[in-house]
Formats: structure tokens, C-alpha cells, sequence
């Protein structure tokens, strides 16, 4: 798990626990504006999973530090109990964790589809098209051409977060397949 100085102190380190702290708050956060049930479960489960990982300890050490840090601020609710926020700053570092720990999930059967993603992104968003090839080969994509990578399996969702966060939206596309040309060399490439 990599450490992240912040910007105001920079021998300040955001440690594994101060991570999953701050990805629990943002579990609570999407809790809050999930409306679908099967999501709301599914977010239930992986925080609660998290949760179980984190001594009593070390958890409110984390908090006081996230706190010092200015990641997380407190609001004095109306019954006098007093809750937990993200910053902006916060927020900030939540999405960055959530890239940097993106994977795309292997099902236990392929269903014989191919997801091809294609963009074509302006010189003026240069980053952000280098940022999103070298994060589409970190997650196993294929580049089958500069601007046309592949992949076996499910990652809608995984490239729209890509996509909102790099800000390319306008210019990448996701396709699924059911046949390429290629098919023998990509099923051996994703020893499929």
C-alpha cells in the first residue's frame, strides 16, 4: 500500500489504516445516496469487511490523524451527536486510492465476450490519454492499436470511473464483442 504526504505537511503520511478509514467514511458517504438496493449491499459488504481488518486502536489513531490532517472534518448533529465528514481534500485522496486498488474481476467463466475500448482524445488532454493507456495496461488490458485496447471481461464500471476522473468521457468508448480476428492470440495472451 503506498503512502501519500500530504500537501500542507509534508512528513505527514497517510498509512494503510488512515486509507481504509478514509474509504469507510466514503462507503458511508455513497450509503448515503445509493437508492438501489443490490447496491446498498454490496457496499454494506465491503465495508464491513474493511471494518473487521482494523483494530480499535489503530482506527481512532487514524481518525485523530485524518482529523489533524484536515481530510476529515466534524459536524455537530441536531441530537448532539457529532459525525464524521470528508473534506474536499479528503475526497480528493479517496478517488486516488480508488485507482490506485481498481482491478477488474476475474468470473469464475469467461462468457465469451470481448470489451474494446477506443478513444480519441485531443493533443490539449495529452495527460489524461497517457494516464488512461497506462492505467487501461495496468488494469490487463491489451493495446491492440495506440488508441484500442482489449479485455475478456466485465469493466463498465471500472471504465466510466476512468473515464469521469480523467475527464474523457467525450472521447472513449467501450464496446462488447463477440468475435475479432485476433481472438486465438488474445485467448492465449489472457490465458483464456
Amino acid at each position: 500500500m503506498k503512502n501519500y504526504s500530504n500537501n500542507k505537511n509534508p512528513r505527514f503520511k497517510i498509512g494503510p489504516v488512515m486509507q481504509k478509514a478514509l474509504l469507510l467514511l466514503e462507503g458511508g458517504l455513497v450509503l448515503g445516496l445509493t437508492r438501489r438496493p443490490d447496491s446498498y449491499f454490496k457496499i454494506l459488504k465491503k465495508i464491513s469487511k474493511e471494518w473487521r481488518k482494523i483494530s480499535e486502536r489503530a482506527l481512532k489513531n487514524a481518525i485523530r490523524k485524518l482529523y489533524q490532517s484536515k481530510l476529515i472534518g466534524c459536524k455537530e448533529n441536531k441530537d448532539g451527536t457529532v459525525s464524521m465528514i470528508l473534506t474536499d481534500a479528503g475526497k480528493k485522496k479517496i478517488i486516488k486510492f480508488n485507482l490506485d486498488f481498481m482491478e477488474i474481476k476475474k468470473p469464475k467463466q469467461w462468457d465469451r465476450l470481448w470489451r474494446l475500448v477506443i478513444f480519441d482524445i485531443p493533443e490539449k488532454k495529452r495527460q489524461g490519454r497517457r494516464a488512461l493507456a497506462e492505467k487501461l495496461k495496468e488494469l490487463g488490458f491489451y493495446p491492440v492499436q495506440k488508441s484500442v485496447f482489449i479485455h475478456p471481461y466485465e469493466c463498465q464500471d471500472e471504465i466510466n470511473f476512468i473515464t469521469e476522473i480523467f475527464n474523457l468521457r467525450p472521447y472513449t468508448r467501450l464496446f462488447t464483442v463477440k468475435e475479432t480476428d485476433i481472438e486465438l492470440d488474445l485467448k492465449t495472451r489472457f490465458k483464456l
